[in-house]
């Protein structure tokens, strides 16, 4: 269903998911402020033309935990990408967001963590959900966080107990399959004191020659001694608008890992973040981006040190590729309370052809003369020796480069569940 953006629609959405009127009033708040705020100053261009997008379809796609109740449209989509088949493989839970609504999950641990999405979970547990809702992402921070404040449906709420340990990942799947959708997930992760979690990410999206928005916004709260993994394979198509905010904070001797993946989307914007509150936090942070024709994949990671004796490591691989820009952009900050602390970053860009182009924008903070933070950068196009070398033992240039390619994100690849690492070759080979 299609309807213009105004107060009226923020009122039917609200009252067609059934919610209070606590979330509609916040709903508003948002939507007020989206229209105050124009887009960031930095970053590539942002062409949307906002009376275009359609911003709620649900394709009435009933929530289920059964896959054969699934329509078999949307049954046949997902079982292509592969989802289901890793489900039954080595996943402990699964959520599947079709459009603008989670269609299907399913929760195969008998642990006592909560799973869900987190239109469901705002309807079963109201107080923990809002102790933890707009938190730590506020809705007022750019346009997109209010748009995405405003129009928020799907996403996955997630809460792992004290002392909890998951064997395998949970795992949520985004797809827009119609043109020009807005996609405004919300996902919410809470794990808590000496407890882990493994979660993984992957989103796709159908080519269509009008632009497509995805605006998705994560908190994730990491308790003491308690650790969380956050995979992500975006392969969006090259007409969507890939606009997140994503953050954790981190409690004393907590660990928050991102592994993050960019090979998709017209434009992405996207800087996974540590707040490292608490003594002896850590966090990490591995990311690639992968440009080429027209894209421009504005990516990094930022660090926060509040804690005494924190530590972050950022990693990021950028490559360009036929035209691609490809950036690094990202945020390293030693606070003066934050002493004996230690942070890394290293960038490493890697250019394929003499017309793509990377860029570099780090910016390193450091308030206190008891902590250190290394940075290094490089940049460098194919080896043209190498490149003539395994052309010599009759492999042709793409394939040369493809293989030059695979070795230069090899530590990336490492990090991701063997089926994942298998994607991630094919969609690079694509």
């Amino acid at each position: 269903m299609e309807r213009k953006l105004d107060e009226n629609f923020i009122r039917w959405l609200a009252s067609k998911k059934g919610e209070d009127d606590k979330m509609l009033a916040f709903r508003l708040q948002a939507y007020k402020k989206f229209c105050e705020l124009d887009n960031p100053s930095f970053g590539p261009e942002i062409k949307i033309d906002f009376n275009k997008i359609n911003y709620y379809k649900d394709e009435t796609n009933k929530y289920t935990e059964n896959w054969d109740d699934v329509k078999s449209d949307v049954r046949h989509t997902f079982k292509a990408l592969g989802v289901i088949d890793a489900e039954e493989k080595y996943l402990d839970g699964v959520s599947n967001q079709y459009e603008s609504e989670v269609f299907y999950h399913k929760n195969k641990t008998d642990k006592d963590i909560i799973f869900m999405s987190s239109d469901e979970a705002l309807k079963k547990y109201p107080d923990l959900f809002y102790k933890y809702f707009n938190n730590l992402v506020k809705y007022d921070e750019n346009k997109y966080t209010a748009l995405n404040g405003a129009l928020w449906s799907g996403g996955s709420f997630i809460y792992i107990p004290p002392h909890t340990k998951l064997d395998r990942p949970l795992q949520s799947y985004f797809r827009i399959e119609s043109e020009s959708l807005g996609q405004f997930e919300r996902t919410i992760i809470i794990v808590d004191d000496y407890s882990s979690l493994e979660y993984i990410e992957g989103c796709t999206a159908k080519s269509y020659a009008n632009s497509s928005l995805h605006a998705g916004v994560v908190e994730i709260y990491v308790g003491k001694h308690a650790s969380c993994r956050y995979s992500t394979i975006q392969n969006w198509s090259t007409d969507v608008y890939n606009l997140v905010t994503k953050r954790a904070i981190v409690d004393d001797d907590g660990v928050m890992e991102w592994i993050d993946g960019n090979i998709g989307s017209k434009v992405t914007m996207k800087y996974p973040s540590c707040i490292l509150k608490g003594h002896n936090a850590r966090g990490n942070s591995l990311s690639i981006a992968y440009a080429k024709g027209i894209q421009s994949l504005d990516a990094g990671a930022k660090m926060v040190h509040l804690g005494r004796n924190t530590k972050s490591n950022i990693i990021s691989k950028s490559i360009s590729e036929k035209g691609g820009l490809s950036n690094y952009r990202g945020l390293v900050k030693i606070t003066k309370k934050a002493l004996n602390s230690y942070a890394k970053v290293k960038c490493d860009t890697l250019i394929l052809d003499g017309y793509s182009k990377s860029n570099t924008y780090p910016k390193n903070i450091n308030e206190n003369a008891s902590s250190v933070i290394e940075h290094e950068a490089t940049i460098s196009k194919v080896d043209e020796e190498k490149l003539h070398y395994l052309m010599s033992k009759g492999l042709s240039e793409e394939k040369c480069k493809e293989l030059l390619v695979m070795g230069f994100i090899a530590d990336f690849k490492k990090e991701l569940p063997m089926e994942y690492a298998i994607e991630l070759n094919r969609l690079i080979k694509d």
